[in-house]
């Protein structure tokens, strides 16, 4: 049984995590809401990652496996996006995961090998117009996740998941009539826009001892749009 430790995770992604993993591990959930954890075995936290700090006396002393899934999808054209904009994506998907790994580095290393596993975007590897705030984001996301792993290897692993557009709440606008989710799914190599439960299952393979010999990687979750091109 393991202590894994969601940031964000009632709703989206951060639940179908929840929910593939509060059987069998020690979940514990920070999150500003918690309406849909009622039914899951897992500790919920009042935690906003833009305000708040971990309070570690609520946690375990020993944390084997952390996933950050706060982000945000900011798609604006370029000559119209502020640096409000561009400072607050990096708040929220960078800075954020940088003061909550600090902030329980300590639960991390008590672990004989823990994992941490966080979110970038197939927008991060790929030139997309639209994308040049969010890309950036999550470019530093990528960049600090196998920095850190070096640094911290073998005590602790660190894993990047990067989706193409996913069917979540944070993508509604985007996903919210089928005439768009056609369109979306047309966009990708396998035909299918991905799902919440895509990302739970790859997130849960990386914290998972099954994966004890990967670490610094880049996983492109994103129904092959990053390096299959079959539409062209």
């Amino acid at each position: 049984m393991k202590n894994i430790l969601l940031i964000g995770g009632s709703y989206g992604m951060g639940l179908a995590i929840a929910k593939e993993l509060h059987q069998g591990n020690r979940v514990f959930v920070a999150s500003r809401t918690n309406e849909d954890l009622s039914d899951l075995n897992v500790t919920h936290l009042p935690f906003d990652a833009l305000t708040d700090t971990i309070d570690t006396s609520q946690l375990p002393e020993v944390i084997d496996g952390l996933v950050y899934c706060p982000g945000s999808i900011n798609l604006r054209p370029f000559r119209g996006l502020k640096i409000d904009a561009f400072e607050s994506d990096m708040q929220i998907n960078f800075i954020s995961l940088v003061k909550v790994i600090q902030t329980v580095l300590p639960n991390l290393t008590a672990s004989n090998q823990s994992s941490i596993v966080v979110f970038s975007s197939v927008a991060a590897s790929m030139g997309m117009p639209f994308h040049t705030s969010i890309a950036a984001a999550k470019g530093a996301v990528e960049s600090f996740a196998k920095s850190l792993a070096a640094e911290y290897a073998p005590k602790i692993r660190v894993n990047v998941i990067a989706p193409s557009l996913t069917d979540t709440p944070l993508a509604d606008k985007f996903l919210n009539s089928d005439a768009k989710k056609e369109k979306s799914a047309e966009r990708h190599p396998l035909k299918k826009v991905g799902t919440s439960e895509d990302m739970a299952q790859m997130a849960s393979f990386l914290l998972s001892d099954k994966s004890s010999w990967i670490s610094g990687q880049i996983f492109h979750v994103d129904g092959g749009m990053s390096t299959l091109l079959v539409n062209g």
